[in-house]
């Protein structure tokens, strides 16, 4: 039975999609068009737009890259799948990295190897993205830090950690999972937020970092108003005031 610790109300800032690496944006956004329905990609703005019978924030931002981040799963999202197995994403060109066993899902990777589970259709939810999970070193104190920054709820798992109900954010759970690893360097997949202030001096007071300030080089097609910051262990994230858009 999860455990609620905590509920916060006034969140600093509202989720605003996830923005992951492509050496071929086009190819990627093919394939993820698979697991987020009838969203509709942007050329132009290299991103998948949800449908209007999705949440807004279930956007998809593709960043143009000659590199990859080395990780490929430290952060992924967990998808139910449109039936009992991923033959159809097989079919579109995932892959297998291993088979359902203890754990009753597939660990899945497309076609340039971010990775992300798949879990059998038990019911009449829809397919697509249920959550956002994050591999981390200490699960409850970053769902805590989380939790303050988009509010919502955080609950105990066992030695897992999420937070749920947080407004503007489209799935069912942000889950943060323990494990022993550090991180290996810069992770492939990271999300936006829309500020709820000016600036991110809040966020830095809670014990985030600041990476890149807008106006100075950052290696991803965004307009010059962001903030790249980082949380208590490391993981990237865009950010920029309510008064601007993010493409």
């Amino acid at each position: 039975m999860n455990e609620e610790l905590s509920r916060y109300v006034v969140p600093l800032a509202q989720f605003d999609g996830l923005a992951l690496q492509a050496e071929d944006p086009r190819r990627i956004a093919s394939f993820w068009h698979h697991n987020l329905p009838d969203s509709r990609y942007d050329a132009a703005r290299l991103r998948l737009d949800p449908s209007p019978l999705r949440a807004r924030a279930e956007i998809l931002r593709l960043l143009p890259t000659s590199r990859l981040a080395s990780d490929p799963a430290r952060v992924h999202v967990d998808i139910r799948l449109p039936g009992g197995d991923p033959t159809a994403l097989l079919a579109a060109g995932a892959t297998v990295v291993r088979e359902p066993g203890t754990d009753p899902w597939w660990v899945l990777a497309d076609p340039e190897g971010n990775q992300f589970c798949g879990f059998p259709s038990v019911d009449e939810r829809p397919a697509g993205v249920f959550e956002l999970v994050v591999k981390c070193r200490d699960a409850h104190s970053l769902a805590f830090w989380w939790g303050r920054v988009l509010g919502g709820a955080v609950a105990h798992e066992g030695e897992a950690a999420v937070v749920s109900g947080a407004p503007d954010f489209p799935w069912d759970y942000m889950v943060f999972d323990p494990v022993p690893e550090p991180r290996k360097g810069p992770n492939r997949l990271h999300w936006h937020l829309i500020l709820r202030d000016s600036d991110p001096l809040e966020l830095v007071k809670l014990g985030a970092t600041v990476l890149r300030r807008p106006g100075e080089p950052m290696p991803c097609p965004t307009t010059d108003g962001h903030w790249m910051l980082a949380d208590p262990e490391g993981n990237e994230f865009c950010a920029v005031p309510a008064d601007r858009d993010i493409p």
